[in-house]
């Protein structure tokens, strides 16, 4: 299978929470059960809680396959990518058969809206690691910050979270994304808190806006201020920082080919830092990569809190959506 044929397995990317992932893409650009404002992958072009196999299953198992049998493997096989993964109904049976295939941990990321689903739950129950997110204490902040389905209730949400996250065998970490002069309010952080609390999940991952959002509306906020609210949660909290890891590995710079960059810059906007690091060449081999998908107008950049963001441009961005 050459690169580009692989259409739904990226990375692995250098996450600020797993390490070296690499992700499996569950449904085409941008299907979501939200609309959050601050999304790095712009807004939601297909706002749905209609659960279908969206990817074929057994095209996502072929490229793993094909993926796990080249190079160094990943600290996590991470289910996330251009939507909300569990809106794909075959979730369950490929963890399932992921773990029949590989003793690297399973880790899914989803935004926690359809956990009240019983089928979904039952889904997730032999990953490793469910990494849902909460980002606001009420159903009014909840409308204003996530934009959910119709179907998705404030209070169905946080339930569904605090039901599964008790039931799971696996480990339930719990990010929450802290906005600037909206939900990082005293008051509205002490609410988030409380239902943080209710929920009890392993461990709690401060964040906050650090890529291109959606909508230039959803500020970030300053390092001080997260440092200082960190207080306010209950049991293990962790400040997800975007600084750079360091010693990852160096890989020979001929392995890497520009599909690999298109496919990391089509699920978020990526430094060249994080393309170096998630796809493990030095920084100036990213570079020379980035600047000819500009030249050939594949790709674009967007300066976002001092920092040069690299995006796939709109017209490539579309051709891949096509070719899923």
């Amino acid at each position: 299978m050459n690169a580009e044929a692989f259409r739904h397995v990226y990375g692995p990317v250098l996450s600020r929470r797993l390490g070296r992932s690499l992700g499996l893409d569950l449904v085409p650009f941008k299907i979501c059960t939200y609309d959050c404002i601050y999304c790095q992958l712009g807004c939601t072009t297909n706002k749905t809680v209609e659960r279908k196999e969206y990817v074929l299953i057994a095209n996502v198992l072929t490229e793993l396959e094909q993926k796990l049998t080249a190079g160094e493997a990943p600290d996590y096989i991470s289910l996330a990518g251009s939507g909300e993964p569990t809106l794909n109904v075959g979730i369950g049976d490929l963890i399932g058969r992921i773990k029949g295939l590989t003793d690297i941990p399973v880790a899914v990321l989803t935004n926690g809206s359809l956990l009240w689903m019983g089928e979904v739950q039952d889904a997730l129950m032999e990953a490793d690691l469910v990494l849902p997110s909460l980002d606001a204490g009420d159903e009014c902040l909840f409308q204003y910050v996530n934009r959910p389905h119709e179907d998705i209730s404030f209070e169905r949400m946080t339930e569904g979270i605090a039901v599964f996250t008790k039931r799971f065998p696996g480990k339930v970490w719990l990010e929450i994304l802290l906005l600037g002069g909206v939900t990082s309010i005293l008051a509205e952080v002490t609410k988030i808190a409380t239902l943080a609390k209710h929920i009890g999940p392993a461990r709690i991952q401060l964040n906050t806006v650090s890529r291109p959002p959606a909508e230039e509306f959803a500020f970030p906020l300053a390092a001080d201020r997260m440092l200082a609210l960190k207080g306010f949660f209950p049991g293990e909290v962790d400040i997800i920082s975007e600084s750079v890891r360091a010693g990852a590995h160096v890989s020979a710079c001929d392995e890497i080919r520009d599909v690999d960059i298109l496919a990391l810059l089509s699920r978020r906007p990526c430094t060249s830092a994080d393309v170096a690091n998630g796809l493990g060449i030095h920084v100036t081999e990213a570079l020379k990569h980035l600047d000819r998908l500009i030249t050939a107008g594949k790709a674009g950049t967007v300066v976002t809190g001092g920092c040069n963001f690299y995006t796939v441009t709109g017209s490539e961005r579309d051709g891949n959506r096509k070719s899923q």
